[in-house]
């Protein structure tokens, strides 16, 4: 059996499924790290890391390159820019990555999530997402997606982030990864 207290989930402990990672990270014992900046709402206070503005800048992204990347519009609002920061900390804490959100068509994920998934992509980490729409895992390899089934968290250093809209279906997949890997 995996000794869980061996792990480190790095997340942002956010409203919904950050915070579900982090209270099944909690409950079997996993470390967790949660990034965040000064001022950030989160609903997870376990393994709290407060980055400086040194630490964000060095994670700052041009807005266009990711709204061009995602096919889609950011504001350019200073929270935006944090929050994707703070997900940048988290990828790159991370040996592996478990998104849990909505894959559009064109294979990226709904909202700031998305960056998460696309980061990951680009620094040629192992990908899962759990699509809500779908209730099914999805592994990416590069830009290509394949149906999944029962993935387990194999990296030591793992980070698991997704939309603040956690539905029912996406609470029960972080629960049973979980269970999978660590029950």
């Amino acid at each position: 059996m995996t000794d869980a207290s061996t792990y480190t989930l790095f997340s942002g402990g956010a409203q919904g499924a950050e915070a579900e990672f982090g209270r099944q990270a909690e409950r079997y014992g996993v470390q967790e790290v949660n990034y965040t900046f000064e001022g950030h709402k989160i609903d997870r206070a376990r393994g709290l890391r407060v980055l400086t503005l040194e630490e964000l800048a060095r994670k700052d992204v041009s807005l266009s390159y990711v709204s061009k990347l995602l096919n889609r519009n950011f504001s350019n609002g200073p929270q935006i820019r944090m929050v994707l920061r703070t997900i940048m900390h988290q990828v790159d804490s991370g040996l592996e990555v478990f998104v849990v959100g909505v894959i559009h068509e064109d294979g990226t994920v709904k909202g700031g999530t998305g960056w998460g998934a696309e980061f990951a992509k680009l620094c040629n980490k192992p990908l899962f997402v759990f699509c809500q729409e779908k209730a099914r895992w999805f592994a990416y390899k590069g830009v290509n997606r394949q149906p999944i089934e029962n993935p387990v968290i194999t990296q030591t250093h793992f980070t698991g982030t997704g939309t603040r809209f956690l539905e029912d279906s996406g609470r029960q997949a972080i629960a049973d990864l979980f269970a999978r890997s660590f029950g």
